[in-house]
């Protein structure tokens, strides 16, 4: 008992309370949202499932600060194994709920799983440990190949899933652990001007007519109400109604009678800004913000490269999705089926988001070589 409660001091004093704190905030303020956006259900369940997502994501996050993130990374194969067996078993056994056509989630029986949250986490771990291995040559063309070619490989397989925003937030992941790594700026030129030549191709042989028409209804909101802009169509009508303050929690005309399509899940913005206005909106990207800029901050003071990657590793999770679930909300963007971390309504995602937390928290407590603690 002594060791335990001596671990817990140690967390209480040397975590970042902050990052801990806002994120709980987050996931409380989703989880009220949430409650409103399913009252018309006339259950507590989606509810309830929140409430112990963030209670178990807490316990995990706490446990996962305070084992050495370099354990993690030494143990990176077991990691991998992880990640890719949980996408081979979504091929064999996946489905797709309804209004979707990714088989891209498990049903456990007692709830559903999307096994990309989980393996999101765990390419963080695979990835940083090969660009802190190879990151004094990273500049080098085979170097870099094999470490684009590592990046790339979640997010084909993910789109082979079927699930193209998912895929697309691997693709942002690594982008940011590559600029952590050090790769020079003269690559990253050197990509963008290749996906500008190669848009058209992927536009017109790659893209199906679903997909085509999502990125057409960006620049037509109103041309097909009925069928492709339908949701982004009444999610605008949603942020409209709000205003400045909103309806009123509770009081929502629209997401809360189930007016806009899955207003407790991708379009949960939606939902707190009909009823919280645009100060409501405007906290939920504060909130956001600063658990983006902690991340971002403990890679500045982590000594290790390792901890250092990992933590850009998170932020560019994060800031992935809360960009495209924002755009997407904001009809800036087609809808690719992006989550708002911490607010989207889902007991398991909310737990592996925390997960990701927990490597923060620990790359934070152990951003030093040592460190002594009264009771050694």
């Amino acid at each position: 008992m002594s060791k335990i409660a001596a671990k817990i001091a140690d967390f209480i004093r040397e975590t970042d309370k902050a990052l801990l704190l806002v994120a709980v905030a987050a996931s409380l303020f989703g989880s009220v949202a949430v409650l409103s956006a399913t009252r018309y259900l006339e259950t507590y369940r989606p509810f309830i499932v929140q409430i112990i997502g963030t209670v178990i994501g807490i316990v995990v996050a706490v446990i996962i600060a305070n084992i050495d993130f370099d354990f993690f990374t030494r143990h990176w194969p077991a990691a991998a194994a992880l990640g890719i067996g949980l996408i081979v078993i979504t091929f064999l056994f996946g489905y797709a709920p309804g209004g979707t056509d990714d088989k891209a989630w498990l049903d456990l029986g007692f709830t559903t799983f999307q096994p990309s949250e989980l393996v999101k986490v765990c390419f963080i771990v695979t990835f940083s440990a090969h660009l802190t291995r190879v990151k004094e040559n990273i500049n080098k063309p085979k170097v870099l190949l094999l470490a684009v070619l590592h990046g790339i490989l979640p997010v084909a397989l993910i789109h082979f899933q079927g699930d193209d925003g998912t895929a697309l937030v691997f693709a942002i992941m690594m982008v940011c652990m590559l600029l952590a790594a050090g790769v020079s700026w003269k690559y990253f030129v050197s990509a963008i001007a290749a996906l500008l030549v190669a848009s058209p191709l992927v536009y017109f042989l790659v893209m199906n007519d679903d997909q085509r028409s999502r990125v057409i209804s960006v620049f037509d909101i109103e041309g097909d109400i009925t069928g492709a802009t339908y949701q982004q169509y009444r999610g605008r009508m949603a942020l409209a109604n709000g205003g400045l303050f909103g309806q009123g929690l509770f009081k929502g005309t629209l997401t809360g009678n189930g007016g806009v399509p899955e207003g407790q899940n991708d379009f949960i913005f939606v939902s707190i800004g009909e009823e919280l206005g645009f100060l409501g909106c405007l906290l939920v990207i504060i909130l956001l913000s600063v658990i983006c800029f902690r991340c971002i901050r403990t890679a500045y003071l982590c000594r290790k490269d390792s901890g250092k990657i990992i933590a850009i590793g998170f932020f560019g999770m994060i800031f992935a999705q809360m960009l495209i679930n924002l755009g997407m909300c904001l009809a800036l963007l087609p809808v690719i089926g992006v989550t708002l971390p911490f607010f989207s309504a889902g007991g398991t995602s909310l737990v592996c988001v925390y997960t990701g937390l927990g490597l923060v928290l620990s790359v934070y407590m152990h951003r030093n070589t040592r460190t002594i603690y009264l009771h050694d």
